[in-house]
């Protein structure tokens, strides 16, 4: 298994002799050969997974470091260009909470909490749709366009792809006990994904990139986590994996070392035991919606290590978490 920030890199070529000379191959490789012939050594062991993965339909959740490093964002461009160009259907779901911050901050716009949830207002609400529908919608469409693939962004709103309800929270009154309802205004949740838009695009030969904005039956548009909306995605397309990117390597033990792979049965043991806690448990929570509504596979994976969804895909025993049945 590749271990989350290894590159799979050739090593340094080293100089060719015949006797006691030094030489350099005759041709344009020159002193390269060594090193082409690790990278067609490369590609011949990734056939079986390029056969595995074509004509195969790939979610990925885009978020986090690997979206706020320019670096790391062009390289994705490049790895979502490469596996279009292999047949694999992919379609992605971003996020934008930082850059929704950075907007709210610069435009004024008061923002309000409950137990640490945002409350998004009417005003708040319009700068997530300007920022998570614009900006950033915009942004990661051209990384993989320029990469020589070419990706539409879209959101949920867009021909009633992402059908929404508001989202209901609860909390216990710290006075009386009481659970009482809490407002956290257009936060919604995904009801039902209509698939229609997404199939037109992979259909085209494009990439779908969508924005987690949704829409309700008066018309009313939500603010939705982008990891609900991939994993809801995910399901209506009956995807064969779920790749959700991140700012960990995966899933941890309790001795910190990366779990590969998880059943439904263990990620219930692990939140029981306290394996699984905090933000994790959401993230977790997710993948197991996808795998119960279809995906054959859903993981947790780093996004600031270099080309992970290449490593994921087509190497064995992948980097991240793994969670099926």
């Amino acid at each position: 298994m590749v271990k989350p920030g290894t590159r799979l890199d050739p090593p340094p070529t080293p100089p060719y002799t015949r006797g006691m000379t030094e030489f350099s191959p005759p041709g344009p490789l020159g002193t390269d050969v060594a090193a082409a012939a690790e990278r067609a050594h490369v590609l011949a062991q990734a056939l079986p997974f390029l056969r595995r993965y074509a004509g195969a339909t790939i979610v990925v959740k885009y978020g986090g470091h690997a979206m706020g490093e320019e670096h790391l964002a062009e390289e994705f461009g490049r790895d979502i260009a490469l596996l279009k160009q292999v047949g694999v259907n992919t379609v992605i779901v971003h996020g934008g909470g930082p850059q929704i911050n950075t907007m709210l901050k610069r435009l004024a716009v008061q923002s309000t909490f409950i137990d640490g949830l945002r409350v998004t207002d009417a005003a708040a609400m319009e700068v997530v749709e300007m920022v998570l529908a614009g900006t950033v919608n915009k942004y990661v469409s051209n990384l993989i366009t320029r990469a020589g693939a070419l990706a539409v962004g879209i959101c949920g709103k867009d021909g009633g792809m992402i059908r929404a309800r508001k989202v209901e929270r609860t909390r216990k009154n710290p006075e009386t006990g009481v659970e009482e309802k809490i407002d956290l205004g257009f936060v919604g949740e995904p009801a039902a994904i209509d698939v229609r838009v997404i199939h037109a695009l992979t259909g085209g030969g494009l990439v779908p990139v969508i924005a987690p904005v949704g829409v309700d039956a008066d018309g009313q548009t939500y603010n939705i986590n982008a990891d609900t909306v991939a994993a809801a995605v995910a399901g209506a397309l009956n995807a064969t994996r779920l790749l959700m990117l991140t700012d960990v390597p995966g899933v941890l033990d309790k001795d910190k070392n990366l779990i590969a792979e998880l059943t439904l049965a263990d990620v219930k043991a692990r939140i029981a035991d306290g394996t699984i806690t905090g933000g994790m448990i959401p993230k977790v929570e997710n993948c197991v919606e996808a795998v119960t509504l279809g995906v054959k596979g859903a993981v947790i994976l780093d996004g600031r290590v270099p080309h992970a969804c290449l490593l994921e895909l087509f190497t064995e025993g992948g980097t991240g978490t793994i969670i099926r049945r």
